[in-house]
């Protein structure tokens, strides 16, 4: 270990890595992640820069990680599409969609933060796109897996693109609806009703489609 880093562990007390993230919270909410300096993070946690540069390296890491734990966070409350079994498919799927808004709804700054580092300048960054594909392809499986018995009950394929492509819709709309909460102050859970209303009408559609076989056709 350098002398350096000898001393910015010396610094780094059991919950400094905290005080440090939750300080980025509040400027990154304040101010944006442009306007957060590390002279900034000093200053509201009460840390030298020494114990940012010993945890995260650089501004960039304590955004990365900053996400990360925020993802975590929610994830502790948000719902597992295989945990809803009572009712028909599409109820499950009003019952998960329903859970997950009001998850989102108690974490707002959860997919703010999230959609301003997919955008921004840095997005292109290894550390913090990996942090950020990860959380997004964690939301695109929970949409696909909630879906999924509604058009494909049997664990057919035959419907695998639709389910794959509302799954993308249905991120889509919550991303959205970060910017409509931000701006408009609409809630996650006011918007679930629209959502499901389309998606029992395609699953209606989908069911009038199937092809008749031979043999209900001879029937």
């Amino acid at each position: 270990m350098t002398k350096g880093s000898a001393s910015a562990a010396s610094d780094a007390g059991p919950n400094s890595r905290d005080l440090i993230l939750d300080a980025a919270r509040s400027l990154v909410t304040s101010q944006g992640y442009d306007g957060m300096s590390v002279s900034d993070l000093c200053a509201r946690s009460g840390l030298p820069a020494s114990s940012i540069y010993y945890h995260f390296g650089n501004k960039l890491g304590v955004l990365a990680a900053l996400l990360d734990r925020t993802f975590q966070e929610l994830h502790a409350q948000f719902p597992n599409p295989a945990s809803f079994r009572e009712g028909d498919p599409l109820d499950r799927f009003e019952a998960w969609v329903t859970t997950a808004c009001a998850s989102l709804d108690r974490r707002p700054d959860y997919l703010r933060l999230l959609l301003a580092v997919s955008v921004g300048r840095h997005k292109d960054t290894e550390m913090v796109r990996s942090t950020v594909r990860r959380i997004r392809d964690y939301a695109h499986t929970s949409w696909a897996e909630a879906l999924t018995p509604v058009f494909a009950p049997d664990g057919g394929t035959e419907n695998e693109e639709l389910v794959d492509r509302l799954a993308v819709l249905g991120r889509a709309m919550t991303d959205g609806l970060a910017v409509t909460n931000s701006f408009d102050g609409l809630s996650y859970s006011a918007h679930v009703a629209p959502f499901v209303a389309m998606v029992r009408a395609l699953a209606a559609e989908t069911d009038r489609a199937v092809p008749v076989t031979s043999d209900a056709a001879g029937a």
